[in-house]
């Protein structure tokens, strides 16, 4: 194996300064997340889920961002997978974008809530066919005991629904995290990073440098 201690990256692209940021946080990220895309970095609607179980030990995974609003950051997935019943519990998530390609990356924290059964509803029926039936078929995170048994369900439910709208099922929708700081992330040459922190106070956010 490489020696992987010796294995650095230089940044060197950019720099990011108050004067550039924006007041509003969302609006902010917006900026970065159309420059991500018209950057065409891999995967910039990617981020990394950070909960917590019951014992307070972390669990993060890769998540797809749907839709960023004045209201938050809102995301899919099963409820009765580990995320879900973690988010459930807690209230909070912590979500890490990166998007290396900038030297960019973007950390948010705050409190969970589910979309209502309408939004996620309109958002399940707008999906592939296909993602659909396994968003039914697939009892997340749970052991699967015969490694055939999900593919045949698929192939089950998939006759079973052909020329039919399939339901949503009750256990898979959305979230939304409504953000309380957002840190955005610039990598500067000698480890000198740009960082701002905004921090939601009274409808408006507060913003402050971070040292590197």
């Amino acid at each position: 194996m490489k020696n992987i201690a010796n294995i650095r990256e230089e940044y060197h692209i950019g720099f990011l300064n108050r004067e550039q940021l924006k007041d509003d946080a969302i609006e902010q990220f917006k900026q970065w997340l159309n420059e991500a895309i018209a950057s065409e970095c891999l995967h910039p609607t990617a981020f990394n889920l950070a909960t917590v179980d019951s014992q307070l030990r972390p669990n993060n995974r890769i998540v797809l961002l749907k839709e960023v609003n004045e209201n938050g950051f809102v995301f899919f997935t099963n409820y009765q997978s580990q995320k879900g019943k973690e988010l459930e519990s807690t209230g909070f998530a912590s979500l890490n974008f990166f998007w290396g390609e900038l030297e960019r990356q973007i950390r948010i924290g705050g409190m969970v809530e589910k979309l209502s059964a309408g939004l996620s509803d309109e958002y399940f029926h707008s999906r592939p066919r296909e993602s659909q039936l396994g968003a039914l078929v697939s009892p997340q995170s749970q052991v699967v005991h015969d490694d055939d048994a999900l593919d045949q369900r698929y192939k089950e439910l998939d006759l079973q629904y052909q020329g039919k709208i399939i339901p949503r099922p009750e256990h898979w929708g959305g979230y939304i995290v409504k953000a309380d700081n957002i840190e955005f992330w610039q990598g500067r040459t000698n480890r000198m990073h740009d960082r701002y922190k905004y921090t939601r106070q009274d409808g408006s956010w507060l913003i402050q440098r971070l040292a590197p």
